[in-house]
């Protein structure tokens, strides 16, 4: 299976404040982009998912 890559856009919860924050992942499937998102922001940022809101994901080509 090969991996794709994704844009993940959506906010984080910094001091009371959501701020706009996108990445570019790569990943088998949108759910696991989804995943990846929240494991590489939360682990960056020492944030849980509750502090992570994803707006939207598209597929790269």
């Amino acid at each position: 299976m090969s991996d794709y890559n994704y844009e993940v856009k959506g906010a984080v919860k910094i001091d009371r404040i959501w701020q706009p924050h996108s990445k570019v992942v790569s990943a088998p499937s949108e759910a696991l982009a989804k995943e990846r998102f929240y494991t590489l922001v939360g682990s960056k940022h020492r944030l849980d998912r509750n502090s992570i809101r994803i707006d939207g994901i598209r597929k790269i080509e």
